[in-house]
């Protein structure tokens, strides 16, 4: 089922939990799930619009998302408990630490190292979390390096 063919709330709600399940697991529903006592339209919009119709559009991969998402949160800033969520969906969705990571060096450029690190040391925690440090990443020798 696509967002075209989810016409009421609650078939736009399930098919966006069928896609939010896919992508992040239980922790995107942890996540919905701690807004039910504040504010439940919130998760409801989350699931239904965020994941039901917007990221299960066909125009980007999965993966290709996650790495739009990862920068847009890396560059807002303050976004660390999405960040980890979402690296956890990157994961999920086939990339791996060594992208994430070069990723995530790419966006201090665009965005400030401070950011960067930021979103950095969360991708740390979620690799060490799922046993993937360290990242086998070495930077490329320069002009001159033996």
């Amino acid at each position: 089922m696509n967002s075209t063919e989810s016409t009421t709330r609650e078939e736009r709600f399930e098919h966006g939990l069928k896609i939010l399940e896919r992508v992040d697991g239980g922790a995107g529903q942890r996540v919905v799930a701690a807004l039910d006592d504040i504010n439940p339209e919130l998760g409801h919009q989350i699931v239904a619009w965020a994941f039901g119709d917007i990221y299960d559009r066909p125009g980007l991969a999965p993966r290709d998302r996650q790495l739009v998402t990862l920068g847009m949160l890396t560059a807002l800033g303050g976004c660390e408990t999405q960040l980890e969520v979402h690296v956890n969906a990157s994961l999920n969705v086939g990339l791996s630490p060594e992208q994430i990571v070069e990723a995530l060096l790419h966006s201090a450029v665009y965005c400030g190292i401070p950011k960067a690190m930021n979103a950095t040391l969360v991708a740390k925690k979620v690799f060490g979390e799922r046993g993937l440090l360290p990242v086998g990443q070495r930077p490329a020798a320069g002009p001159g390096a033996a």
